[in-house]
């Protein structure tokens, strides 16, 4: 049998995006709250009855927290271009887990209804 496990957690930073809609307002520096879940799948192990310890799950998103929260995402090495679908990817990347256990990231902003949820095996392929 298969489990799935995730973790929520959110961070607040601050970005300018350069596109061709809302121009004015995504240039210049502004900010979002942020909301982000890793899912992992596996089978448990028989000796822990775990998929994965969630204590581990939650000091790698600590971790890599510390690389988001209350930054400019513009000047945060790897993440490139600080979009949805960037950020999605950067956390895939990033959070010290195994990936051979990451089926899902996905990232939010509540206050704007919008959202991006990468498949990481897809992703791996891809």
């Amino acid at each position: 049998m298969k489990f799935q496990l995730s973790q929520r957690f959110y961070f607040d930073a601050a970005h300018t995006l350069q596109r061709a809609l809302e121009t004015e307002s995504s240039r210049r520096i502004h900010g979002h709250t942020y909301s982000a879940e890793i899912t992992v799948i596996g089978t448990p192990d028989p000796q822990t009855g775990m998929v994965l310890d969630l204590g581990l799950v939650r000091i790698a998103i600590a971790k890599l927290r510390e690389t988001l929260d209350h930054h400019l995402l513009d000047e945060v090495p790897g993440l490139g271009i600080p979009t949805l679908e960037n950020l999605c990817l950067f956390i895939l990347e990033t959070v010290e887990l195994p990936r051979d256990l990451i089926q899902s990231v996905r990232v939010w902003r509540e206050g704007q209804g919008d959202g991006c949820l990468l498949l990481a095996h897809d992703a791996a392929g891809a």
